[in-house]
């Protein structure tokens, strides 16, 4: 049996990428020109063709798009694993009204496809935690996800 494929976000992703989430990008590295993945949590769909991402600007990810723009987002969700492929930009080198040095990334999708291996389901999600100054994270947290909203 195939994997259902998308052209956008299915509305049960699109609403989990609402808050903070883990999710891991792969992008072709820039020197390599081999695969390379990060996993980031900064995320939000903005709407069901564009995901907006947050990393630190000095970031491999933003090298390597600036050479080669295509991007996977990997997502568990939805009791499945989804691959989102698309072409990343640098919508802005700096983000407003956040104190660290975080570059805004647009993602126009291309292809949302359900990868998960045949007749199996994920049972848990991916849990992480913040290992820093937990009110601090909070905080720098909250900055982010309403600085990915307002742009």
């Amino acid at each position: 049996m195939a994997n259902q494929v998308e052209p956008r976000l299915i509305k049960p992703l699109y609403d989990v990428m609402q808050k903070e989430r883990f999710v891991t990008v792969a992008t072709i590295d820039h020197e390599t020109s081999g695969p390379n993945v990060s996993a980031i949590s900064w995320v939000l769909a903005k709407d069901d063709s564009t995901i907006y991402f947050a990393v630190d600007n000095r970031s491999r990810i933003i090298e390597n798009i600036n050479k080669n723009n295509k991007i996977v987002i990997n997502l568990i969700a939805n009791e499945s694993t989804y691959s989102i492929q698309g072409e990343a930009i640098l919508k802005e080198e700096r983000l407003k009204d956040v104190p660290l040095k975080l570059a805004l990334v647009k993602v126009s999708i291309k292809e949302v496809r359900d990868v998960m291996f045949y007749g199996s389901k994920i049972t848990s999600e991916v849990q992480y935690d913040k290992t820093y100054d937990k009110k601090a994270a909070e905080r720098l947290d909250k900055q982010v996800m309403e600085a990915l909203k307002k742009a």
